[in-house]
């Protein structure tokens, strides 16, 4: 490749970063509720992290959150078009559960096609929908990293329900619920941030992750700011290229039951 194709493809890739941002939502929802922050780092222009919040027609409120098998630009396609579909699927449905099986569904066709790259039409993803009258999330976790809840100074993570979206034709998948409570906070991040090594090869983890969400008191998004300055610090000279996206929830009060 000339220095020309080479600039070429460096500003073609540049373009396709700008465009994948413009998918992602430009601010958290304004809920009376809570508060939501949010904090994205792609490991290059492009990559297969993907998330969004949705106000659901019954007012209830979905957030999702997934990564996509691979990385760079194959992962950055699979990823817009599970991005399209999950907003489609959205407005048909309530159920989470329904949901993803739809999703699994829309990648499975696609797999299908190829038996040399189906293993990219695959992604880790967790789909939640929480009521706002009473702070209860329905919610299902295929394979995504354990998000938690820092709930009375105990840390609970919402283990997985069911194997990454794309890699079964009929998975098993569980719904499961968890009640919030006034002083709450959730935390959801990618495997980019879990699996981010030292020098000696040695992961954050979930234990590390627990931590920082158990003794820092900051505002969701002081929070998120320590959490990847905590994660920097951990890596120096380590590894670290990976896409890292985590969302953070901080629940305030119940909205009034409509009459």
């Amino acid at each position: 490749m000339d220095r020309n194709e080479t600039r070429r493809f460096a500003q073609d890739l540049d373009l396709a970063g700008q465009v994948q941002q413009l998918l992602f939502p430009k601010s958290s929802p304004a809920c009376t509720w809570c508060c939501i922050g949010v904090k994205n780092r792609m490991a290059q222009e492009i990559g297969g992290d993907y998330f969004d919040f949705i106000t659901m027609p019954d007012q209830f409120q979905s957030i999702f959150l997934g990564d996509v098998t691979g990385h760079g630009i194959h992962a950055s396609v699979v990823m817009s078009l599970l991005y399209g579909f999950i907003h489609r699927a959205v407005e048909d449905s309530y159920s989470a559960c329904e949901i993803i099986y739809e999703v699994n569904r829309f990648l499975d066709s696609f797999a299908r096609r190829t038996e040399s790259i189906d293993h990219f039409f695959s992604s880790t993803l967790f789909f939640g929908v929480i009521n706002p009258n009473n702070l209860e999330m329905h919610y299902v976790n295929c394979g995504q990293v354990p998000p938690l809840v820092k709930q009375n100074g105990k840390i609970h993570p919402l283990f997985s329900t069911g194997p990454p979206v794309g890699f079964f034709t009929q998975p098993e998948i569980e719904l499961r619920r968890f009640q919030f409570q006034p002083g709450d906070r959730l935390l959801l991040c990618t495997d980019g941030l879990f699996e981010a090594r030292n020098a000696q090869g040695e992961q954050f983890g979930l234990e590390r992750l627990g931590k920082v969400l158990q003794q820092n008191d900051g505002d969701h998004q002081q929070f998120l700011d320590h959490l990847f300055q905590q994660v920097d610090h951990y890596c120096v000279s380590g590894d670290n290229d990976d896409d890292m996206t985590a969302i953070s929830f901080d629940f305030h009060h119940t909205c009034a039951a409509p009459e």
